[in-house]
């Protein structure tokens, strides 16, 4: 029966005592169909029937009635989380527990499940481990709508939009990063996603989220804030939700595939795809390095994005090019990782993030006896980006979010990583260098225009809500941020505190009264759980029972 409901993908399961009858020569597929799971679902079932050679034979047999009510017992995650769930925690927050039912998860594996009573069993606080109970396995409960090993494809949605970001994607399975040397089925899984965002990022490398692959079987979404707006080069909205173009999506893509071949040595992913996109990668990188104009003032323009007549963002000045940049080393962006339009085209954090992955990316070459060229420009590449960084971003101590090349700088942070407040998260510097500890004292205050505080919450926000709500993501980089106890455990509690009762990451929090913007943010969930596995490993004490580290998958 299991490998029926995996079979049809994934889903209830609650007909265990379902009997069927000989369901070879297709019957399963029509099964899928029948239980209104479509297409894509059907030729799920006929692969995994042949690559499996399952003969399911039963007994007895049940209404179609019967097996469409069990299917309904699955409600949209939407709807699920925005009210409390099963029984609360014992803690003082009475916190909901917010886990689809095990039928309705549309992945699992044991290895999670292991981390999830490790962790139960040693926080000592029962809030905290209901809320890692429920954000650590978040995107897999609920963010895998196609998964087929055969063709080594997978698609994640975010959340609570049904699209695949190459940024949300890689942060979504972060904190799963040390389970994959133990569970051979979530490497899978990964390794399929990194194939889909490879083709994605061959064909589209200034796009950065994505409809179905056509292999699912699952109809593209119409993207409304996508409507009137004109991108060159052009894109096929049926292939592309959105082409904004974000340095930091390339840079998503990066980090998933090293961190996948550092969690299992294995090279099998770097395929035609991937080698594509990494092409693609460094074509965007050399392209977005240049000046608005050359030296006879020809406009240089590669791409453009209009916004405007519609879109969520504003129209881009200058027909679609964003504000003029002079050359500085560093990489230019439109688009900021919230989204939203960059007001000057080099940010700061989205090259610190570069430079980073670009280092990840040689060392995965060198290991692998691969592309020795490919590794030795990004080592070049991943040089030249972090001495712009720090000759062209630094002023007293400060560093800017933004630079434009002719000396304006903007000096602020936005919540979503890569962030100036993020940069230990993402390996460019110690948490104890003065820069840093300087730019963070900075941004956790007045003077960073997109911090804001209220009677219950406080932290940084940005343009795509607006200045008054904070978003708990500022609050969880803020505590990768620094060492000290209290305030790690202050912004923890500011963080567990305003989940709305409901025990989940939302994407902000209004400081004037407390409700919260997208109940469903499956980056803002694995987030959290990766903050708690970190704290678990260094600071272990001040969340344990006891004071003995804790590492998954070892």
């Amino acid at each position: 029966m299991d490998a029926v409901i995996k079979a049809c993908g994934g889903w209830p399961r609650a007909w265990t005592r379902l009997a069927f009858a000989d369901l070879r020569d297709g019957g399963g597929a029509r099964l899928c169909e029948l239980l209104g799971f479509g297409r894509a679902a059907a030729f799920v079932w006929r692969t995994v029937t042949m690559k499996l050679r399952i003969v399911p034979l039963v007994t007895a047999a049940v209404g179609a009635s019967a097996m469409l009510s069990a299917a309904a017992q699955c409600p949209d995650y939407t709807t699920f989380s925005q009210s409390p769930q099963g029984n609360p925690s014992a803690g003082p927050l009475a916190l909901p527990f917010m886990r689809p039912d095990p039928a309705c998860r549309t992945f699992s594996s044991t290895a999670v499940e292991k981390v999830i009573d490790d962790m139960k069993a040693r926080l000592k606080d029962p809030d905290l481990a209901r809320l890692f109970e429920n954000a650590f396995p978040n995107t897999l409960d609920t963010t895998v709508k196609y998964f087929n090993a055969s063709e080594n494809l997978a698609f994640i949605i975010t959340g609570d939009i049904t699209a695949q970001w190459l940024r949300d994607t890689a942060n979504q399975f972060a904190h799963y990063h040390t389970l994959l040397s133990i569970d051979k089925e979530l490497s899978t899984l990964v390794k399929a996603v990194i194939n889909n965002e490879a083709r994605y990022v061959a064909q589209y490398p200034y796009c950065g989220a994505f409809q179905p692959p056509p292999e699912s079987g699952l109809a593209p979404s119409h993207n409304d804030w996508a409507d009137g707006v004109t991108v060159n080069p052009p894109v096929n909205n049926q292939t592309v939700f959105e082409c904004k173009y974000e340095l930091d999506s390339l840079c998503g893509f990066l980090k998933l595939s090293r961190s996948y071949f550092q969690a299992t040595n294995d090279t099998s992913f770097l395929n035609d795809n991937w080698f594509s996109a990494i092409d693609q990668i460094f074509r965007v990188i050399w392209e977005q390095s240049q000046s608005t104009f050359d030296d006879d003032f020809n406009l240089v323009s590669f791409y453009n994005w209009t916004g405007g007549n519609g879109a969520l963002s504003p129209a881009v000045p200058n027909a679609g090019n964003g504000e003029p940049r002079f050359y500085t080393g560093l990489v230019g962006t439109h688009h900021r990782p919230s989204d939203d339009l960059s007001t000057f085209a080099f940010l700061v954090p989205a090259n610190a993030m570069l430079s980073v992955e670009l280092s990840h990316l040689a060392d995965v070459l060198d290991s692998a006896n691969k592309a020795q060229n490919i590794s030795q420009l990004a080592r070049n590449y991943s040089s030249t980006i972090k001495d712009a960084i720090w000759k062209t971003s630094l002023v007293n101590n400060i560093f800017a979010y933004e630079i434009n090349g002719f000396g304006g700088r903007y000096v602020m942070d936005d919540a979503n990583v890569p962030s100036l407040l993020s940069l230990p998260y993402l390996g460019f510097l110690e948490k104890t260098h003065p820069a840093y500890v300087a730019t963070r004292k900075l941004l956790l205050s007045r003077k960073n225009p997109y911090y804001s505080a209220g009677k219950n919450f406080s932290g940084v926000g940005g343009p795509h809500v607006d200045a008054w709500n904070p978003w708990p993501m500022s609050q969880i980089s803020a505590i990768y941020g620094t060492d000290d106890d209290e305030d790690i455990l202050n912004s923890l509690y500011l963080i567990a505190n305003n989940t709305h009762g409901l025990g989940l990451i939302h994407e902000s929090i209004d400081i004037y009264d407390g409700t919260y913007t997208r109940p469903w943010f499956a980056w803002a969930n694995s987030y959290f759980a990766e903050m708690l596995l970190d704290l678990a490993q260094r600071k272990p004490g001040l969340i344990f029972k006891d004071n003995t580290p804790y590492s998954p998958g070892q």
